[in-house]
């Protein structure tokens, strides 16, 4: 089977039978569209194309063209996957992939912004909702949240009516993987939220239907936009990235950032390693001892600023 054809199926079928997200899904097409570019520039059409050495051609060839080790890294990862998968089908005999190495993709610390810079933060937010404008009042809600339950942007702008229980202050998240988990919120954000959502949403509701109630109003999402339709990603990002514009010293200034930041202070009072691991959906504990070095790092810099003999 050619490779084209044969790319189509795994794609289908990591998308389907695996779970994975549509960004995954996107990260893998492009990936495997270049390799098979390249066994094609080689003349190779069919699986039996994609051998070791192709594979490490291939790398080196992107590592010529400067990208980062990162992307190397990455593309290393998708060849794998598509080779360990044509190896189950058949189209392979031994998997060529299990003996691709690529360089390691360097881990740097997620920056997290400072208690007082989240206080300060909110704080202008809050003042800018004290006239109850319905969108400010939104904007509220939605950094708190952010902070409270270190939801990943994805997963906050897909949040539902029935996802939210508001007695028990929990919201009912839908994680990568298609993995549902329960994240727990703290009383400045269930006020928010509640002022929100018995105030503030129905006037946004209110002025997108104009007096009518068109069907891209009638919408179960928590958070709305302007129109009344789900609020964007992209919305979000641009909300984040304004208000820590202002705060000096903030540092990282995109969504995640809050969600490092609420993982990083959970550690840093002394929450359990495995418990924040499940509080953030992360399938290893590897991924959440990330926080642990930020902590560690803030340690040693106390120590240095503050012990005579540092």
């Amino acid at each position: 089977m050619k490779l084209d054809r044969l790319l189509d199926d795994y794609l289908s079928h990591v998308a389907v039978e695996r779970g994975y997200s549509p960004h995954t899904v996107a990260a893998y097409r492009s990936d495997l569209i270049e390799l098979i570019a390249f066994a094609e520039g080689r003349d190779g059409t069919d699986a039996a194309a994609i051998d070791l050495p192709l594979l490490r051609d291939w790398l080196w060839a992107a590592t010529e063209r400067g990208l980062a080790r990162t992307s190397i890294a990455r593309r290393a990862a998708s060849a794998r996957g598509f080779t360990a998968w044509l190896s189950r089908r058949g189209e392979l005999g031994a998997d060529p992939g299990a003996r691709l190495k690529a360089p390691r993709a360097q881990r740097t610390l997620p920056r997290v912004i400072t208690g007082q810079a989240v206080t300060d933060a909110l704080a202008v937010l809050s003042a800018r909702a004290a006239d109850g404008a319905p969108t400010e009042v939104r904007d509220v809600a939605i950094i708190e949240l952010l902070y409270a339950s270190a939801l990943r942007v994805s997963e906050l702008v897909g949040l539902d009516l029935d996802d939210v229980d508001r007695r028990r202050r929990i919201v009912r998240v839908l994680g990568k993987g298609a993995k549902e988990r329960m994240v727990p919120y703290g009383a400045p954000a269930a006020r928010a939220l509640d002022r929100y959502l018995d105030a503030a949403r129905p006037l946004i509701l209110d002025g997108a239907a104009g007096g009518r109630e068109p069907a891209s109003v009638a919408t179960r999402a928590v958070f709305l936009g302007a129109r009344g339709g789900r609020m964007g990603v992209r919305s979000v990002y641009r909300l984040v990235a304004a208000i820590l514009a202002e705060i000096p010293g903030t540092g990282p200034s995109g969504p995640h950032a809050f969600r490092h930041t609420a993982a990083t202070h959970l550690l840093d009072g002394g929450a359990d390693l495995r418990a924040v691991q499940e509080f953030l959906g992360h399938a290893s504990l590897g991924t959440t001892q990330i926080y642990t070095h930020v902590s560690a790092e803030r340690l040693k810099q106390s120590y240095r600023t503050a012990h005579p003999r540092a």
